[in-house]
């Protein structure tokens, strides 16, 4: 096998796999919950990467819980149908025409093609979304923003039944009140949310950037790691700003209910998840309450 020019000999993966060992054994047995959307979801050859790093996630023991969004597969349904796309700070503003579309593509295309993918790849996976068993409730967030939910909680009894038998539960982000009316909710939100419910060891979360910079104009300032606080002033002095500042949110908000590590990580690259997870160098931006040098990399 060859890569960049240079050959990997069988050496060369033994070695990789004992380095990756440290991290396997953190993870076994744990919950981690991967917030999947953008480009990633859009690529094919990006899909089945994250796919199959998911599916050998679960075949060495981690315990793996997949929550997506599919914001350009509902824009293409919806032009389709010749619905206009309508946002408001960030949100899609979703009235009953739209909330039927939302529904219909996360709960039955999108997640039903990301379950049958990690069947096809070796893994066992369950299609859910948050109106099974009333699984994620909510209130309506603003008249403005029409159907789009504000979760008010989430009974992860499903996920902990399906995690049991050995399942990844794919979940897609659509929640109820208690009228039994459908919602739309944000991915990265209900991510959070259901990291924090479940008690989650790690979130993962899969952007179009590479993580957090010093300076959003250079690549190369990424910050590996950041803490409650940092993240605090990183906003107020305005290194984070714009549409980090959601996705940043996310991340503390995970950490806050009890998640003991967030990364975001550009899910353009592929692998990301495994090179974040097994090895010490990672990738992306990791969130923690605050800093604890374990002298373990990126564990």
């Amino acid at each position: 096998m060859s890569t960049g020019g240079s050959t990997i000999t069988n050496a060369d993966k033994a070695a990789i796999l004992t380095d990756a060992l440290p991290y396997i054994k953190r993870y076994n047995g744990k919950i981690i919950v991967v917030k999947y959307g953008g480009n990633a979801m859009t690529n094919d050859p990006l899909k089945q990467s994250v796919m199959g790093d998911l599916v050998l996630l679960s075949l060495i023991g981690v315990k793996v819980v997949l929550v997506h969004g599919g914001g350009p597969h509902i824009k293409e349904t919806l032009d389709k149908l010749g619905i206009e796309s309508k946002f408001l700070d960030g949100l899609r503003v979703t009235d009953e025409e739209t909330m039927k579309v939302v529904q219909m593509v996360l709960a039955g295309q999108v997640n039903k093609d990301l379950v049958n993918l990690l069947g096809l790849m070796g893994g066992k996976a369950v299609g859910l979304c948050g109106l099974d068993d009333q699984m994620i409730q909510v209130k309506k967030q603003s008249n403005e923003l029409g159907l789009v939910g504000e979760i008010t909680h989430i009974d992860v009894s499903l996920i902990k039944d399906n995690l049991e038998k050995g399942y990844i539960p794919v979940i897609s982000t659509i929640g109820t009140d208690l009228k039994g009316k459908a919602y739309n909710i944000n991915a990265d939100t209900a991510a959070a949310e259901i990291a924090g419910a479940l008690h989650a060891e790690c979130m993962i979360s899969m952007t179009n950037i590479d993580g957090v910079l010093a300076d959003p104009h250079d690549a190369s300032t990424l910050l590996k790691e950041i803490t409650l606080q940092q993240a605090a002033e990183l906003k107020r002095d305005g290194t984070i700003a714009g549409g980090m500042i959601p996705k940043v949110k996310c991340c503390t908000d995970a950490v806050q209910a009890g998640v003991k590590r967030v990364f975001i990580v550009n899910g353009t690259v592929p692998h990301a998840i495994l090179i974040e997870l097994l090895t010490a160098e990672g990738l992306g931006t990791m969130v923690v309450e605050q800093h604890v040098d374990d002298g373990e990399g990126a564990l």
